[in-house]
């Protein structure tokens, strides 16, 4: 059997040709679009590869310059991580703390090289044979725990400030000289005076008593005098004991409660000092609070009142002594506090210098408040014994 050829139709020819250019058309141009498209894509791939390239040099160079302020810092910085490790720490604080403490823990490196200082926020290094004074304050690095740790060093400051307060001592211990021979001229004629009547013939053995007790009530003043008057030359260092706020507190009161019952005068304590605890001299500190108290006693008639305000208030602790006596006048307050001033016969005039020499000392201040017929308020304020800065 013979297989017929069918015969190709021109039109279906034309029309698949048709079809042909028609697809080719397109892709030719799908082809163009697309090469184009490349084209701005790597147009766009270098500008964006150049802009990179610019902000990586500017960020090194950053990171450079950076580099070069922290190693230059007088001051110390010190980064930690969320664990409280440290990360990194510039030339200044490994020459204070150690070149060992990266990777350590700051609890252990802060509690082995910094020591409280008298003032708050300050803190003593000892570096090598040299030691300073810093001051330490702490900011939050990122949202991951991290911390950093500046340390200020105020060392020379310290010292200046040392300097004024000692020429400011014997500035005060001139004036002490022109004062110190009339507060001692009257005791020490009056003492004379009653000496010379025993001499006297015939003096009965009852007045030779009571002039031998004048002069004895005369030396014992002139010696606390003199005994005011050496705490107020020497200063009171502020000591390095640790105690309890609340321990004093609690000692001043059962000091004061007997001689204000003998008084008739009532006493009231609000003590909310808390645990906090204190670095300092014990006995100068409470001495200086009981002088206070007693004044506020001596202010006081029969049936008056006195307060005893303690609290713990961040870093400082502060103590009001409030009387309800007659007050004192503007012009007296201006003056109390000055060596050799005071509005008693029998005062001495250096009981509420030396206060304000003690609690200067332990980086703190004392004023006062009073109204002439309302009574006077002493408020005394003092750093708390802190802690380092824990991460």
């Amino acid at each position: 059997m013979n297989d017929t050829v069918q015969p190709i139709d021109p039109r279906a020819l034309e029309a698949a040709f048709s079809l042909f250019n028609e697809a080719s058309a397109q892709l030719a141009t799908a082809y163009q679009d697309l090469q184009g498209r490349v084209e701005g894509l790597a147009g766009e791939l270098a500008v964006a590869n150049g802009e990179l390239k610019r902000q990586y040099l500017e960020k090194q160079a950053l990171s450079q310059r950076l580099g070069l302020l922290l190693a230059a810092l007088p001051g110390g910085v010190i980064v930690l991580d969320g664990d409280g490790r440290i990360l990194e720490a510039n030339p200044a604080a490994r020459s204070w703390l150690g070149d060992d403490i990266a990777g350590r823990a700051w609890s252990e490196i802060s509690v082995r090289r910094l020591r409280p200082s008298d003032s708050p926020r300050e803190w003593n290094v000892s570096s090598g044979s040299v030691g300073r004074r810093v001051t330490l304050s702490e900011s939050p690095l990122d949202s991951g725990g991290g911390h950093i740790l500046l340390l200020n060093d105020i060392t020379e400051s310290a010292r200046l400030k040392q300097q004024l307060e000692h020429h400011k001592k014997l500035s005060a211990m001139g004036e002490m000289a022109a004062g110190l021979a009339h507060q001692l001229r009257t005791p020490l004629a009056t003492a004379l005076l009653y000496a010379s009547n025993l001499t006297k013939e015939g003096l009965k053995e009852a007045d030779r008593v009571r002039f031998s007790e004048r002069i004895r009530e005369r030396l014992h003043y002139l010696e606390r005098m003199i005994q005011e008057m050496l705490m107020f030359v020497r200063g009171e260092a502020a000591g390095e004991d640790i105690f309890a706020l609340d321990a004093i507190v609690q000692e001043l009161a059962q000091n004061i409660e007997p001689q204000m019952a003998g008084r008739g005068v009532r006493f009231a304590l609000n003590n909310h000092a808390g645990s906090v605890r204190v670095r300092g001299g014990r006995k100068a500190l409470s001495g200086a609070l009981l002088n206070l108290l007693e004044n506020a006693l001596q202010a006081c008639e029969r049936g008056g009142r006195v307060e005893l305000d303690v609290e713990a208030c961040g870093h400082e602790a502060i103590v009001r002594v409030h009387d309800d006596g007659c007050g004192i006048a503007p012009e007296v307050q201006a003056r109390l506090f000055e060596p050799f001033f005071t509005t008693r016969q029998e005062g001495t005039g250096l009981g509420l210098a030396i206060v304000r020499s003690v609690v200067e000392a332990h980086g703190g201040e004392v004023h006062v408040e009073s109204e002439p017929g309302a009574g006077s308020t002493f408020i005394v304020r003092f750093p708390l014994l802190q802690e380092p800065v824990a991460a």
